[in-house]
């Protein structure tokens, strides 16, 4: 990656900070910044985060070292080795610098919010863009205060599009990071029951995504999910395109036909006209990421084929919905984390599967004083979808095990309080053929089940 010109001179204005080192480097270039010592490379500028284990300060000797240009910090090392910019907070300046760099850029930049499906909608938008556009988006799911900044200040000086994925747990969150990020397009994927904690209510998760219109021009446009009536209804005082199964909706869906594990196909409706496209990827609600990614393209000039295209060359990015064949079973890994919203669309997805169908489903976090309910109602659903066998592990899916057992269905209902216990009896829950899902939050850490159930034979 070839960043525009940032020196440290730069830098340090940009975050107010004081440089401290040899005033013949002040003029020299960074190539990219890090937070991770092991990830420093020749010219890295390297932010010094203080962690509860490990504090980012004692690895300055080693980062020059290993060739880093500079060290942001928020204290002077004894002996650094080379030039410093001393901050009150790492975390303050990095912001303070990526929203620098960011006005560096004559691009569009394109923000990718919403309670389910962020990561998704961004893979799919930037895989459209790409067939005529060099794009950059967020890496995994960088999308909070520190993955935002590092993600800006990767944009590349040929960079001609930049898709950033946000994600907030609390208001005033979403003003930080659209302060750095300025989108002239942002797509919104639902309003849904996340970090109800910090938020109340889905009105209030609706106020904290919403405060991303007060950092876009009056040029700019909201992309959103209008079969949410939250957002249907929302006014965000810009243009506003509106996506969704509806046919009121600008960019809607018919002829939706699922082929299994290999993808689902849909025509993709619009006041153009229509045109067929495939996502070869697991799961109906899929459908919704690529009518915002057709609406996003289509924003910005793209022709149909360049939609079809680059949908079809959309992949799942880990933990979220690999399907993996073991020659056993059918195991749908979807377990990198979990809210009401996704489990209902992966439980839905699982029953249109042929076959015996289990859910093995875990804790959803942050769900505030209604979580017991939440998790109740996901069993109840499991229990009206038909799944054949529910499998729930951890303090709050007992609650998703008792709403299953009070449709009247305790066949195939199993409750284990910890993994550990699950593992032992796993084998015998699980029969050959089977397709499993596998989802919860991802404290839950779920992942050590998919391996699990890779070693059933």
């Amino acid at each position: 990656m070839n960043m525009k010109a940032l020196t440290l001179a730069d830098i340090a204005r940009a975050c107010k900070g004081n440089y401290i080192g040899a005033a013949e480097l002040q003029d020299s270039c960074i190539t990219g910044v890090v937070r991770d010592n092991r990830q420093i490379r020749p010219g890295n500028l390297f932010v010094c985060f203080k962690g509860e284990r490990v504090d980012g300060h004692s690895f300055v000797p080693a980062a020059f070292e290993a060739g880093a240009a500079c060290c942001l910090v928020e204290h002077e090392p004894e002996a650094p080795g080379g030039p410093c910019i001393l901050v009150d907070s790492v975390g303050e300046a990095l912001k303070s610098i990526a929203k620098y760099y960011r006005s560096l850029f004559d691009i569009p930049f394109i923000g990718v919010t919403g309670s389910v499906g962020k990561t998704s909608a961004k893979e799919m938008v930037a895989s459209v863009l790409s067939t005529k556009y060099k794009v950059l988006k967020t890496p995994e799911n960088l999308n909070n205060e520190i993955g935002v900044p590092l993600t800006l200040l990767s944009v590349p000086e040929d960079c001609e599009m930049a898709v950033v994925e946000m994600g907030i747990s609390d208001f005033g969150e979403m003003s930080r990071l659209a302060d750095m990020v300025r989108p002239d397009v942002c797509l919104m994927t639902n309003i849904g029951y996340c970090h109800l904690e910090t938020l109340g209510d889905l009105d209030g998760v609706l106020r904290a995504k919403g405060e991303v219109c007060d950092f876009m021009d009056m040029d700019a446009t909201l992309v959103v999910n209008g079969d949410d009536s939250r957002l249907r209804a929302f006014e965000p005082g810009i243009k506003k395109l509106c996506y969704g199964f509806g046919e009121d909706n600008d960019f809607h869906a018919r002829n939706i036909c699922s082929e299994g594990f290999n993808g689902i196909s849909c025509d993709i409706c619009w006041s153009g006209g229509s045109f067929p496209v495939f996502i070869p990827a697991f799961g109906q609600h899929l459908v919704y990421a690529a009518l915002a990614a057709a609406a996003v393209a289509k924003h910005f000039g793209l022709g149909d084929e360049d939609i079809a295209r680059g949908l079809a060359d959309y992949r799942p990015v880990g933990g979220r919905a690999n399907v993996s064949d073991t020659g056993y079973i059918t195991v749908i890994d979807d377990c990198y984390n979990a809210n009401p919203n996704s489990v209902s669309a992966s439980v839905e997805s699982l029953s249109a599967v042929k076959g015996r169908r289990v859910a093995i489903l875990g804790d959803m976090m942050e769900l505030g004083k209604n979580e017991k309910e939440l998790h109740r109602g996901i069993g109840v659903l499991c229990a009206e979808k038909g799944i054949d066998s529910v499998i729930c592990c951890g303090r709050l899916a007992e609650f998703i095990y008792k709403g299953f057992i009070s449709t009247g269905r305790s066949s195939g209902a199993w409750q284990f309080p910890m993994k550990e216990a699950l593992f032992s009896v796993l084998p015998s829950l699980i029969r050959k053929g089977d397709t499993v899902l596998v989802k919860a939050s991802h404290s839950m850490q779920f992942e050590e089940i998919v391996e699990e159930l890779k070693k059933l034979r």
